[in-house]
């Protein structure tokens, strides 16, 4: 399926990721006619005038959903503590499938806002997305068909890649490793910034270099399937800079590291969705 080819689609919630989303199906051909977004805040829907020329813009999400007609990919894009409130009178047909991208609330929970009917799949993306170059995973129960699979796998391909866990509470997990993830690769580039500035680099020398090694290696990976072991390794003559480089990252536990700070974000994500709902 092509963007082109979905529904109409109403977003409730008009932040950042609902305004990738909905940009980068306008980018592959969606028609504006539409595209339906519900937003509380004046200024932002006014934002969302000047961004996506041709949208239906409203205040309310009921209206949003309701107006899409009878095939509609609701996405709800606000904050998890936001979304009882926004889902109050929403009614979704039997050939509507609501999409969350928001993180903790989970299908269960959802249904019973909603009604046991209700088709929901659920997403973790991440805010590369914001540049088409987001990684988001889906997962969907057996109550969910193929073919709202398909469009909600569309409408994220827009701006990215996708895949599917199988297990709703893989969720957590993903969030921890992509969903947190760039924050984990911005932390690395600025403290390879300072350990250069640390070094005798002028400060915007060293923030240019760390930035663009970081683009650059992000380029590498997009352009070359091979495993991220190999890519490491072309960069590693033995015996050399980088080699000393790693075995100090080994010595230091990196690999530790890493587990640990996984870990705290998966912690996080399980008590966000064991939360009550509101």
């Amino acid at each position: 399926m092509k963007p082109a080819d979905l529904p109409a689609v109403a977003f409730i919630g008009g932040g950042n990721m609902a305004q990738a989303l909905a940009a980068g199906l306008l980018a592959q051909g969606f028609p504006a006619a539409r595209l339906r977004l519900a937003e509380i805040d004046p200024q932002v829907r006014a934002h969302l005038a000047r961004r996506l020329p041709g949208a239906h813009l409203t205040d309310e999400p009921a209206a949003a959903v309701a107006g899409a007609g009878l095939a509609v990919l609701a996405v709800l894009a606000v904050k998890p503590q936001q979304a009882a409130s926004a889902l109050a009178g929403v009614r979704l047909s039997h050939d509507t499938t609501l999409l969350s991208i928001a993180a903790g609330l989970r299908v269960a929970t959802l249904r019973g806002w909603l009604g046991d009917h209700a088709a929901v799949v659920r997403c973790m993306p991440n805010t590369p997305a914001l540049v088409g170059a987001g990684a988001s995973a889906l997962f969907a129960d057996t109550r969910v068909d193929p073919a709202a699979r398909e469009r909600a796998e569309t409408l994220l391909a827009a701006v990215g890649t996708v895949c599917w866990v199988e297990d709703e509470s893989l969720l957590d997990v993903v969030t921890a490793v992509s969903g947190s993830g760039p924050a984990y690769f911005f932390r690395l580039a600025e403290a390879l910034s300072a350990a250069g500035r640390r070094a005798g680099l002028p400060a915007d020398v060293t923030e240019q270099l760390a930035r663009q090694t970081l683009v650059g290696a992000g380029a590498l990976v997009a352009a070359d399937a091979a495993a991220l072991a190999a890519l490491r390794a072309r960069v590693t003559s033995p015996g050399g800079t980088t080699a000393a480089a790693l075995a100090q990252m080994d010595r230091d536990g990196f690999d530790t590291a890493v587990d640990a700070l996984v870990s705290a974000a998966l912690a996080r994500a399980r008590e966000l969705g064991d939360a009550p709902a509101r």
